[in-house]
């Protein structure tokens, strides 16, 4: 089976192809130009490279978040487009399970840390074997690790991984030491997310079935807010 693989959840971003579970290409989007002027071109680049034709595609795969609102919803829109006109199945992964499958270590646990700006990160724990620990959640550093405190306590070591725990690095070492070890790089994911679709095809889903993950709304959505209750006529 072949899986097109599509990650818009950062400015650059990701795709690759895999065949029978093994990735054959996979390349990092150009952040210098917004995923809207780059899809589909950047995917069919990806296929001529490969010598694989659209046609040849039997399933998708996409990221559905937390990330780049705007580039969440141009990538699914993308690959649903794309699926729908294949008829085929799309199967979507979090950004946090691409991380955590990027990280995984059988003996560690994984911090996924994804930059969600304003102070804040998306987060979740995973354990050694992939199993969450901790739902998703969108908070400051400091309150994320108080959150979890209870779990990070039976825990000898934590593998903190993504753009938020590069960014706050200083965070984790000052309230973990030694028990944290920090990626210094941030991996293109596109690569584990057809991984993943390949390893769990049970997965897939009908193209208008993807739903994004957000984990907190859209800055546009509170800002609309903010601007309406400053709009309501006082009494």
């Amino acid at each position: 089976m072949r899986i097109l693989a599509l990650d818009t959840s950062a400015a650059a971003g990701s795709a690759a192809l895999s065949e029978d579970g093994r990735v054959t290409i996979a390349r990092a989007g150009d952040a210098s130009r917004t995923h809207a002027e780059r899809l589909p071109l950047e995917l069919m680049a990806l296929l001529d490279a490969a010598h694989v034709r659209l046609a040849d595609v039997d399933r998708f795969a996409v990221a559905i978040g937390p990330g780049s609102f705007t580039g969440l919803r141009v990538g699914i829109a993308t690959i649903q487009g794309l699926a729908l006109a294949r008829g085929a199945l799309v199967v979507p992964v979090s950004t946090f399970e691409a991380l955590a499958w990027r990280a995984r270590d059988e003996h560690t646990a994984i911090a996924a840390w994804i930059d969600a700006h304003r102070g804040e990160v998306f987060a979740s724990l995973f354990a050694a074997d992939g199993t969450t620990l901790v739902q998703p959640s969108s908070l400051s550093p400091d309150q994320t690790l108080e959150g979890w405190r209870h779990q990070l306590a039976g825990l000898p070591h934590v593998r903190f991984t993504g753009d938020g725990a590069v960014k706050y690095d200083a965070v984790i070492r000052r309230a973990l030491g030694n028990r944290a070890s920090i990626d210094t790089e941030v991996p293109i994911l596109a690569d584990a997310i057809a991984s993943i679709a390949a390893a769990d095809p049970s997965r897939a889903v009908q193209p208008h079935a993807l739903v994004p993950l957000y984990v907190r709304r859209p800055d546009a959505e509170l800002a609309r807010d903010r601007r309406r209750a400053v709009e309501l006529p006082r009494e």
